[in-house]
């Protein structure tokens, strides 16, 4: 459902159905984000997704980046789940799981991708720049099967409606600073550097944007040991402000339709060293778990990882000895800005 003048999006659950929205565009390499404000109350089972897949076009070697909200049982916080894959790399998984400085549910807050040829990062932040606007005209709704369960980061989806859109279709150059700008007042959480010895599990292929709604309940929530109660549905996540910053490509050949100056932009952003070390901060207060430390997974850390004296902090599992025992989050605190977390 469309809000805010076509500017925002509401994703719903309930017993009888998900939902979710992709880009009509394939993208190869770029700066993707969006604004969103995730369920709140018992959302056990609950997932929201936030992704770049390639799976409707290369079934059987997609590539895939993940942002995967997992909800949880009243009193406990949401957590977020970063993953890649790539050429069909689905036995190889790259999970890791963070725990938040901030509440998800109470406010609009940004997380973004940005995936070039080298260099994959994610990272969050309140959304401080929410309404500047530069967005393509490229969401589609999408009609889930009634079999929610089912609805998974590579949906069959039932039938695509285009949205009437009132985004403001970007100028190049306004979305170049703005895509800069925005980065850089941003807390990166995570950076995979391709390694060559990863191969063709690096996504390299154009892949579309997607947002989705499902019941997760097998795995989401300790486990599956706790499940959706649709009582307390529909559960409802907000994307608002999409950023698709990208290198678009052909729908038939897959070539890029960009000049190579928009095309080597994205290989020129770097973590700068300030940016760095809060994402290390980040990453010790607030990540609960790796598979660069899953020993139980992985007798040998895969190429990219690197680890040091901080995997004594990890079980031979991969999760956390010590998680970070925050105060709760509560509406009578005051909103801490972004950069409160480090």
């Amino acid at each position: 459902m469309l809000h805010r003048d076509g500017r925002a999006v509401h994703l719903s659950l309930d017993e009888r159905t998900g939902a979710g929205f992709a880009s009509q565009d394939l993208y190869l390499h770029g700066f993707f984000s969006a604004n969103i404000k995730l369920p709140s109350d018992y959302a056990a089972g609950v997932v929201v997704a936030f992704y770049m897949s390639n799976g409707d076009v290369f079934e059987k070697t997609h590539d895939e980046l993940d942002f995967e909200f997992l909800g949880n049982i009243r009193g406990k916080e949401w957590r977020v789940q970063t993953n890649i894959y790539g050429n069909g790399s689905t036995a190889i998984g790259r999970e890791e799981r963070y725990g938040f400085w901030f509440d998800p549910t109470e406010d609009f807050h940004k997380y973004s991708i940005l995936w070039s040829h080298d260099r994959i990062i994610f990272s969050f932040a309140f959304s401080f720049f929410a309404c500047f606007g530069f967005v393509y005209p490229v969401l589609f709704l999408l009609g889930i099967s009634l079999d929610a369960s089912k609805f998974e980061n590579t949906p069959s989806i039932a039938y695509k409606q285009l949205v009437d859109s009132y985004f403001l279709k970007a100028r190049s150059s306004s979305s170049l600073l703005f895509a800069k700008r925005f980065y850089i007042d941003n807390v990166p959480i995570r950076e995979v550097v391709r390694t060559e010895a990863m191969g063709g599990q690096f996504p390299s292929k154009p892949m579309s944007l997607y947002a989705t709604i499902w019941d997760g309940s097998n795995w989401a929530t300790s486990g599956g040991r706790y499940k959706i109660n649709y009582k307390y549905a529909p559960y409802i996540a907000e994307f608002a402000d999409l950023i698709l910053h990208g290198c678009a490509v052909d729908p038939m050949d897959h070539t890029p339709t960009c000049n190579g100056l928009a095309a080597d932009l994205f290989n020129t952003i770097t973590i700068s060293a300030d940016q760095r070390l809060a994402m290390e901060r980040f990453r010790k207060k607030y990540m609960t778990y790796s598979y660069c430390y899953d020993r139980v997974r992985y007798s040998d850390p895969l190429s990219e990882c690197s680890t040091g004296p901080e995997a004594r902090e990890f079980q031979d599992s991969g999760e956390a000895r010590f998680i970070n025992r925050r105060h709760r989050h509560g509406k009578r605190h005051h909103r801490a800005p972004a950069n409160s977390a480090i």
